[in-house]
C-alpha cells in the first residue's frame, strides 16, 4: 500500500511535533511512514523512514531550490497521502493536488502574527509581510484538510481539525523523579529554539537579580544571539549555560536534562506578542510531564494552564524584581516547589498528554481511507 508522505523544509527532521509524535503515533499504528526532511542520509528510525534532500543555504534558497528538492523527493515515494508543515511548501502542495493527490496542511503557527515577531525581518516591513501572508494562507489552504496546533488557530481555519502539542508522557515513573539530585536552590532550565521573542533576554537578565543563579538554555541558538546573550550576563557569564549554539538538540538531549537533577523551575518567562498572548507552550506540558514547577508570564492562556493546575508561578515579564522574587521563593520553599511539580505532573496525566492528540490525528487518517 503507498505510503504517508509527512515534509518539512524548515524543520529537524527530528521535529518533536512532526517525528516524535505524529509520524511515530502513524508509525505505531500500522501505517507505511516516510519523512522527507533536510538530513545527512536516508534513514530508518523508529520505525519512520527518512528520506534526505539537501538544504541550500540561505533562507530564499531554502524556500525555492529548497521546496523543488523536498517536492522532487516526495513525489517518488508515490505518496496515497501527503502532510506538510511549513507554509512555503504551499505552492508545490497545490502542485499536489492537482495531480490529484490528497494533502493535509499541518499549521503550527498562527503566521499572521508569528512574524511580527521575527527577528530576521526588518521592522518596518514585518506587518506588511504578516497581512500579505495571512491572506495568501488562507486563499491557498482551502483545498487542504488543516491540522492546527494551537486551539485559537480555528478562527482562521474554522474546517481544521486540532491536534495539540502535548507532550508525551515519559515513560519514567514518579519514584525515578522523586530520585533526582536537588543541585542548588535556584537552578533554571529552559528547553526549545532560544529567542529573543522567547524570552532569553529575560531568563538570562535573572542573572544580574540572584547572584546563586543558573540559567540552562537547551535547544537550537544562532551564534549571533548567543554572543549577545554572553554580553548580556556579563560579569556572570560562568552562570549561563547555553547547550545549542549553532545546532539543533535533540529531545533525547532535552530530556536527558529533565531527568539529571530536580530543577528549581522551567522557564517560559516570554515578551508579551499578539502572538504569545493566545499561544499555549509546548515546553509548559513538557516541564509538567517531568514534575517541574514553572515559572511563566503572566498571560491568560498560561495562567489558566499553571494557575488552575497550582504548578508554578505566573510573572509580568516586565517585572524583574518580581521573577526574581519567584525565583527565590521556589529556591526557599523546596517542599512547595516539589508539591507545584507533583500538581504539574498528575495534570499531564489527566489531561495534558499527546495520546488525548493523537486519536485526533489518527481519526482523520481514517476519514481520509
Amino acid at each position: 500500500m503507498p505510503p504517508i508522505v509527512h515534509i518539512t523544509t524548515v524543520h529537524s527532521p527530528f521535529d518533536n511535533r512532526i517525528f516524535h509524535r505524529e509520524c511515530k503515533t502513524l508509525a505505531e499504528a500500522g501505517y507505511d511512514v516516510v519523512l522527507v526532511a533536510a538530513h545527512e542520509r536516508d534513514e530508518t528510525v523508529d520505525g519512520v523512514r527518512i528520506c534526505a534532500f539537501q538544504r541550500p543555504e540561505g533562507r530564499w534558497a531554502r524556500m525555492s531550490l529548497g521546496v523543488w528538492r523536498a517536492l522532487r523527493t516526495a513525489l517518488r515515494q508515490r505518496g496515497r497521502v501527503y502532510h506538510f508543515h511549513d507554509p512555503e511548501f504551499i505552492p508545490a502542495a497545490l502542485l499536489l493536488r492537482l495531480l490529484g493527490k490528497r494533502v493535509i496542511y499541518d499549521i503550527h503557527e498562527d503566521n499572521s502574527t508569528a512574524l511580527l515577531e521575527r527577528e530576521y525581518l526588518p521592522r518596518t516591513v514585518r506587518s506588511l509581510v504578516a497581512r500579505a501572508l495571512s491572506l495568501l494562507e488562507r486563499a491557498a489552504a482551502r483545498p487542504f484538510q488543516q491540522v492546527l496546533a494551537e486551539r485559537y488557530y480555528a478562527e482562521r481555519f474554522p474546517r481544521g481539525c486540532a491536534v495539540l502539542n502535548y507532550a508525551r508522557l515519559p515513560a519514567v515513573d514518579d519514584e525515578h523523579l522523586a530520585r533526582r539530585p536537588q543541585l542548588g536552590r535556584a537552578r533554571l532550565l529552559y528547553t526549545g529554539n532560544v529567542k529573543a521573542f522567547r524570552g532569553a533576554m529575560h531568563h538570562v537578565r535573572i542573572l544580574h537579580q540572584l547572584p546563586e543563579a543558573e540559567v540552562f538554555l537547551v535547544g537550537r541558538c544562532d551564534p549571533p544571539l548567543a554572543d549577545q546573550l554572553e554580553l548580556l550576563a556579563a560579569p556572570h557569564r560562568e552562570r549561563l549555560h547555553i547547550d545549542g549554539v549553532g545546532h539543533f538538540v535533540a529531545h533525547e538531549r532535552i530530556v536527558e536534562y529533565y531527568l539529571r537533577e530536580r530543577w528549581t523551575a522551567g522557564l517560559a518567562i516570554f515578551p508579551a506578542g499578539r502572538h504569545t498572548l493566545r499561544k499555549e507552550l509546548t515546553k509548559i506540558f513538557e516541564y509538567m510531564a517531568y514534575g517541574l514547577p514553572i515559572i511563566c508570564s503572566d498571560f491568560p492562556n498560561l495562567r489558566r494552564i499553571v494557575e488552575e493546575n497550582d504548578c508554578g508561578l505566573c510573572v509580568d515579564p516586565q517585572d524583574e524584581a518580581r521573577i526574581a522574587e519567584a525565583v527565590r521563593y521556589l529556591g526557599e520553599h523546596p517542599d512547595e516547589a516539589r508539591r507545584m511539580g507533583d500538581n504539574g505532573r498528575r495534570a499531564a496525566r489527566a489531561h495534558y498528554h499527546w495520546a488525548t492528540q493523537a486519536e485526533h490525528l489518527l481519526q482523520l487518517y481514517e476519514r481520509l481511507h
